[in-house]
């Protein structure tokens, strides 16, 4: 169970809720698979994919849940390719055109015709309390996505007092002074890939991948005024990333150094690889976010 993508938010309040609490209030938001006129459905799933598992994984105080989202897929194109059949087929038989609220009627019957029928495909989005610290991580690159666990989340608990992070520094501010001037901080190397973008209204954008940053052009487009809103990096030689400009991490890696040490562990089967590789990296990340903060000129606590 490796991440492969941080998005953050920040708990406000001290999360109180044990694993066996934090079950119970999940339990009124467990999944359940779409009825057959029912176009999606989202729920929380036991994350170690038993059905009758329990919905909280907990771990060295951490707690790992669970959504899963299942969504009907029926193409517009199928949808408007039989409505303009049938418009054609009234408007012929009627001599008169069909009128918008006729149009967008014979819409949602045909969909509610197609719907039993439809194929569907479902997606799974991690994410882990750390009540000690205060984070909850969610496994995606998208605010989206992580938005709707959230919320559902705070439907099941009532309140969920996060918020995004807030740091002194502008990130990107920051970036770009690591590149214009070739020295990131002590534990961080630059990789070769990153984004800059012009901070007129045009907001032109440079995407760079497999390319010397330290490279004339690049200094070229930072003296020209373009900031840095997303750097390739690693940290410590355990973690690598691409690091934006809201703090959002993707295309996360565990090196070596971290992998090496989950191969170490021995697991007599799926269950005790997955509290295992949980284990490893939530004490990793525990250990890289404070550090994250810092980078930015620390953690801005005021309202």
């Amino acid at each position: 169970m490796w991440f492969k993508n941080l998005s953050l938010l920040r708990f406000t309040e001290t999360f109180t809720l044990s694993a066996e609490k934090l079950e119970e209030r999940l339990e009124t938001g467990r999944f359940q698979a779409c009825g057959s006129l029912q176009p999606m459905s989202y729920g929380w799933t036991p994350p170690l994919g038993r059905d009758d598992g329990p919905l909280v994984h907990a771990t060295g105080g951490r707690l790992m849940i669970c959504a899963l989202r299942e969504e009907k897929i029926l193409p517009s194109s199928v949808v408007n390719e039989i409505l303009a059949e049938k418009v054609a087929e009234i408007e012929e038989r009627k001599g008169t055109p069909v009128r918008k609220k006729e149009r967008d009627a014979l819409r949602d019957d045909i969909i509610h015709d197609l719907l039993p029928r439809a194929f569907s495909f479902t997606r799974r989005l991690y994410a882990y309390i750390d009540p000690m610290v205060g984070w909850l991580v969610v496994d995606s690159a998208s605010a989206k996505k992580t938005e709707e666990l959230a919320s559902w989340l705070r439907r099941c608990l009532e309140s969920l007092p996060v918020t995004l992070p807030s740091v002194r520094e502008r990130p990107a501010s920051v970036m770009t002074r690591w590149l214009a001037e070739g020295s990131p901080p002590p534990g961080i190397a630059i990789e070769s890939e990153c984004e800059l973008r012009a901070t007129d209204e045009e907001g032109a954008v440079i995407r760079c991948k497999n390319h010397d940053l330290a490279a004339p052009e690049i200094q070229n487009h930072l003296e020209a005024g373009k900031e840095v809103v997303k750097l390739a990096v690693v940290w410590n030689d355990r973690l690598g990333f691409v690091l934006d400009d809201t703090l959002g991490i993707k295309r996360l890696r565990f090196l070596d150094a971290v992998q090496d040490q989950a191969s170490d562990v021995e697991a007599a089967d799926d269950a005790e690889r997955f509290d295992a590789d949980f284990s490893i990296m939530s004490l990793e990340l525990a250990n890289f976010l404070p550090r994250l903060l810092e980078l930015f000129g620390g953690e801005n606590t005021q309202s």
